[in-house]
């Protein structure tokens, strides 16, 4: 008889572990996918601020950055980061993957580039294909460059 009840008991307790175990991944009302509409302003976000790098706008580029990375870093801190010698083409961004609880987003941004100044070398390549993976995060509805990571 104490041994059915410790069965019992063992069995209550270990359903009740399981159950209190599949709530905790979750966040509730947080969905775990971007919906077409949040995908569509995530990509929005990237290709305006690989146009601005494009147009070698770093300024705008700037823009897109985070709140806590502009915090941190001047713009003219940011604009160090780029180089004038090479043209770029974006050719694709790609949503890889979101994490709902940390509202961050994996980007591919396929672009292609070459140097501006031509060398004998260079001039055999022409543009050469890259996958630049950036994360994005959101804050309060709107997708921000995220430097880490």
């Amino acid at each position: 008889m104490l041994d059915a009840m410790y069965r019992i008991s063992a069995a209550l307790l270990m359903a009740c572990v399981l159950t209190l175990a599949s709530g905790c991944g979750t966040a509730p009302g947080k969905p775990q996918t971007l919906s077409p509409a949040e995908v569509a302003a995530l990509e929005d976000r990237v290709r305006g601020r690989w146009q601005a790098i494009i147009d070698r706008d770093f300024e705008a580029a700037y823009e897109f950055a985070s709140p806590n990375y502009r915090a941190v870093f001047s713009k003219s801190m940011f604009i160090r980061n780029f180089s004038y010698s090479l043209d770029w083409q974006l050719t694709a961004v790609e949503v890889l993957a979101y994490d709902a609880e940390a509202a961050v987003a994996s980007v591919a941004v396929r672009v292609m580039s070459k140097p501006i100044k031509q060398t004998s070398v260079s001039a055999q390549f022409g543009f050469m294909p890259s996958t630049v993976r950036e994360r994005w995060v959101s804050i309060n509805g709107e997708w921000w460059h995220s430097a880490s990571g």
